[in-house]
């Protein structure tokens, strides 16, 4: 066949290059086409082979994309504990890389095939602009996909456990105890500054946060503790021996709990765990250790949080000097520095008064953690948590809470203070503590907000 009868048959693949108005309109074609399906370019006008490879990768790509969609849809803890898997993670990032590469070579082999220099002089910048955008769209988002998958990879490894397994509810419920820690450069060491225990219905996340007052004397622990060893009568020594102490006394004889750091976990957080759970009657199987310094970055990854001040609060000042400004009292869109304020300020106001607002912001954090928040700001979060955050909440298990989480923040999360006048800290009635835990934890039917 000759080279015009070529041409007239397949104009694609053998274009007239004399012809601008062809070769012009020819070029948005194949950029057109490279940008949509990866891979048709060369089917049409160069190395099948390279095309058809293209091409089966791009259907292979969406085809996963499909399935991911229907498996959501119908069981969206599946996609979670995928999401949330570090060796899921390291096969999503390498095969996000490969079509990073695969999409980069496509491209320009298409700017090869497309010959700007024979198209029209005022459509070449237009036609490498398109190449441009077909490749950020391409390989751009993949590559930042694979950095995501390594970002996420690297954050699960550095702040949960891995390899511990599933751990099965408790009465239908998972308990969590949140510590606050305060390693100020006034003090020797970590104390809690916060202390609280979330209480997570397995079924529904149907949600009770019971707060803990830091001075809360005379603590029990539960049963073959080893704190029982040092004091026998329970941690009973006045205002000597408050529940927060309990943290530094752990980290301080590590030798009562030897196996805590195999466990992702340390002595003081063991420590506080015997007691909470006699304290409130109930088993705890993790924790979230949080420090107070770094609180601010995760709040100002998060973009901010919205709480509703109900009363005018002081930023800084302490006794004989005066606050160095004020949060005022409505609707408020708080930075980090502001929220770390607003549940630590001291001035003119006590620790039952700092607990009630620090839940406060847990629950608007609570409310604000949202899939499609965190995916839009995922590394400055993930940057941030692995600073902040310590836990010993199973990766494995990342996928169920996650779904967990979803659910619980369709309903309203409920409190329960253990603070004067209804319960004593000096003097605790634990009887009384354990059967206000046992009411507020006990199922309730809600109909979720959409």
């Amino acid at each position: 066949m000759s080279q015009s009868a070529s041409a007239a048959a397949h104009p694609v693949r053998y274009p007239d290059l004399g012809s601008r108005p062809i070769m012009t309109k020819r070029a948005w074609w194949l950029i057109g086409l490279n940008l949509l399906i990866p891979g048709s370019a060369q089917l049409l006008a160069g190395n099948r082979r390279l095309g058809r490879f293209g091409v089966g990768m791009t259907f292979l790509l969406w085809l996963l994309a499909i399935v991911a969609l229907i498996v959501f849809w119908l069981a969206p803890t599946v996609i979670y504990s995928v999401a949330t898997n570090v060796i899921a993670l390291t096969v999503a990032q390498i095969l996000l890389v490969c079509y990073a590469v695969l999409w980069i070579v496509l491209t320009l082999d298409t700017l090869r095939l497309v010959r700007l220099v024979r198209t029209y002089p005022t459509a070449r910048g237009f036609l490498a602009a398109l190449a441009v955008l077909a490749l950020v769209v391409t390989a751009g988002t993949a590559s930042y996909g694979a950095v995501i998958a390594a970002s996420a990879r690297s954050s699960i490894s550095s702040v949960f456990t891995v390899g511990k397994g599933y751990v099965a509810p408790v009465n239908g419920r998972y308990n969590i105890m949140l510590l606050g820690g305060d390693a100020g450069s006034d003090r020797m060491g970590l104390r809690p500054d916060s202390t609280s225990v979330a209480s997570v219905d397995a079924a529904t996340g149907d949600t009770t946060i019971i707060g803990i007052p830091r001075n809360l004397e005379q603590v029990p622990f539960v049963d073959n503790s080893p704190l029982w060893g040092p004091f026998p009568n329970g941690y009973d020594c006045g205002d000597q021996c408050l529940i927060d102490y309990l943290y530094t006394y752990g980290e301080e004889h590590a030798s009562l709990y030897p196996n805590a750091e195999k466990q992702g976990s340390n002595a003081g957080i063991e420590a506080m765990k015997d007691a909470l759970e006699a304290v409130l009657g109930i088993k705890i199987q993790f924790y979230a250790l949080i420090d107070m310094q770094g609180f601010a970055e995760l709040v100002d990854a998060l973009g901010g949080v919205t709480v509703d001040v109900p009363t005018r609060t002081p930023i800084g000042g302490v006794t004989g000097k005066r606050p160095a400004g004020w949060i005022e009292a409505g609707t408020q869109h708080m930075d980090g520095a502001t929220a770390l304020w607003y549940g630590r300020s001291r001035y003119d106001s006590n620790d039952f008064e700092r607990m009630a607002r620090q839940r406060q912001v847990q629950e608007a954090i609570i409310r604000q953690f949202k899939p499609g928040v965190v995916l839009s700001k995922f590394q400055a979060v993930a940057k941030a948590g692995t600073q902040v955050v310590k836990t010993d909440v199973p990766s494995e298990m990342l996928g169920s809470f996650v779904d967990l989480g979803e659910r619980a923040r369709k309903l309203p999360v409920k409190h329960l203070e253990l603070v004067p006048p209804e319960f004593d800290s000096a003097h605790p009635d634990f009887d009384k503590i354990r059967a206000a835990v046992k009411a507020a934890i006990a199922p309730v039917k809600h109909t979720p907000k959409p």
